[in-house]
């Protein structure tokens, strides 16, 4: 196991530095000059040659790249050319809303697709498969945007049940923190939910036809324990899986998540930062963001050892 762990750490440092030189490089593709944008239209040449010293913007590539990987290895990205605050400060600020509200709606797409997948697996072929399916094809139908325009045009508008708009911080009010981040988490986590819904159906279902469970069922287990305790766990290891793989989709959903209810999160601060062409800060966050995908796909596969112990047989016998 602790090869493995080794073996998967150091793919993900490769992976970390080809980001870094993909996302330096794709930053300094974007059209415009940023030294131009931050000096004005009527600033002069001397100006601007002035502002692109200061940024470094006047020397080769590859030492621009040398610098820039020096510094990030030891934290440091650099500060905003648009605020002057370090880069560092922002990620900071914007990540723990973001961090929140994507375990929240984590949480909300695990616990209803779960339950969803057990009542369309329980029922298989009768109405309530059916209606669950519905939704669940609705879910993935409908755009985000859409579902929280609507959410806050008739739950917070019009119903008054969640706030439309706004951010309170865990560390002030716990209670009001996930309150207001109820409605962005049930907007969120709803695409999710559906995936899990159909893949933990799918899993049920071949887990109750399964040797074992007529074998349970023979000494008189009873279909509720059978469900949740043979078929539900086998599903886990589907359900681990796409959390993993959709954490990524649900990153970039909280772009446009933010963006409708004003979360000061950090899709926000990605997309003020590539409109004004803020290299240093596209450039941390697209690295953080990349550590995080490299940390929670190495704590996936550590799940599966625990979820199915099997698979941590397995592993030992390799290593």
């Amino acid at each position: 196991m602790a090869r493995y762990l080794l073996i998967r750490l150091g793919q993900g440092l490769i992976t970390l530095v080809l980001a870094s030189i993909v996302v330096f490089l794709g930053v300094r593709a974007l059209p415009g000059d940023p030294a131009r944008a931050l000096a004005g239209e009527e600033a002069g040449p001397e100006a601007v040659a002035a502002l692109r010293a200061q940024l470094g913007l006047d020397q080769s590539l590859p030492v621009q790249y040398v610098r820039f990987l020096a510094n990030a290895l030891t934290g440091d990205f650099g500060d905003s050319v648009r605020t002057g605050t370090p880069v560092t400060e922002l990620i900071a600020a914007t990540l723990p809303v973001t961090a929140w509200l994507s375990l929240y709606a984590i949480v909300i797409a695990v616990v209803f697709g779960m339950a969803a997948g057990a009542l369309a697996a329980a029922s298989r072929g009768r109405w309530p498969d059916l209606a669950v399916g519905g939704v669940s094809l609705l879910s993935l139908s409908v755009p985000n945007f859409w579902l929280g325009l609507l959410a806050i045009l008739y739950l917070a508008v019009g119903l008054g049940w969640f706030p439309a708009s706004g951010y309170v911080a865990f560390s002030e009010h716990p209670l009001r923190a996930l309150w207001h981040l109820t409605l962005p988490a049930l907007i969120l986590g709803t695409g999710l939910a559906a995936v899990v819904m159909r893949q933990a159906r799918a899993s049920m279902i071949d887990a109750l036809a399964a040797d074992y469970v007529r074998t349970a069922r023979a000494k008189g287990a009873s279909r509720s324990t059978v469900l949740v305790r043979y078929a539900m766990r086998n599903s886990l290891i589907v359900v681990v899986t796409i959390v993993g793989l959709q954490l990524g989709g649900l990153i970039s959903g909280a772009v446009v998540t933010e963006r409708i209810f004003a979360l000061p999160g950090f899709g926000k601060l990605t997309l003020d930062s590539v409109f004004t062409r803020d290299y240093p800060v596209i450039q941390g966050v697209v690295l953080v963001v990349t550590l995080a995908y490299i940390l929670i796909n190495l704590a996936v596969d550590v799940l599966y050892t625990l979820v199915d112990p099997r698979i941590r047989v397995a592993g030992g016998g390799n290593g």
